[in-house]
């Protein structure tokens, strides 16, 4: 079963909630000087590693379509492959962290975990099932030397 929602489109609905939130129910605010900062920070992190990736799978040779995972052609293991097997969505996650953070709305953080459950049930689980049928043992080492996220 191929995922069916591009990850990108569940990451901008999820801000978009996240920013109607902060408009309509401003109850639980954050109040610090270090939101900003701490938002920025994140967003950068984010940005530098989903941009990471990409560059790793295009050095690769292979796909980086989320909702064909079976055309894989190579299973990358290495640069920042070799810390989370899903960099793209640590990074997804990261970028909405930040956007959280930049509006200082507690209530927002719930997206976030919303984020992560969405992305594990429907994206991780059908791509690791057709990562394990094309590269067999070599995906299941991998799997046991490298966390899903982080």
């Amino acid at each position: 079963m191929n995922p069916k929602i591009p990850p990108p489109l569940t990451v901008a609905f999820l801000a978009a909630a996240m920013w109607a939130v902060d408009r309509e129910l401003p109850l639980s605010r954050l109040e610090s000087a270090l939101l900003a900062p701490l938002a920025v920070a994140l967003a950068a992190g984010g940005l530098l590693l989903g941009v990471l990736a990409v560059i790793a799978f295009i050095r690769a040779g292979t796909t980086i379509n989320p909702l064909r995972p079976s055309r894989a052609t190579k299973l990358i293991t290495t640069g920042v492959f070799r810390y989370s097997r899903n960099p793209v969505y640590f990074a997804d996650a990261l970028l909405l962290a930040a956007w959280a953070t930049w509006l200082g709305n507690v209530c927002n953080y719930l997206f976030l975990l919303m984020f992560i459950w969405i992305i594990q049930r429907w994206q991780i689980v059908p791509e690791e099932r057709a990562l394990l049928a094309l590269f067999g043992e070599n995906y299941t080492r991998y799997c046991a030397q490298v966390r899903r996220w982080l």
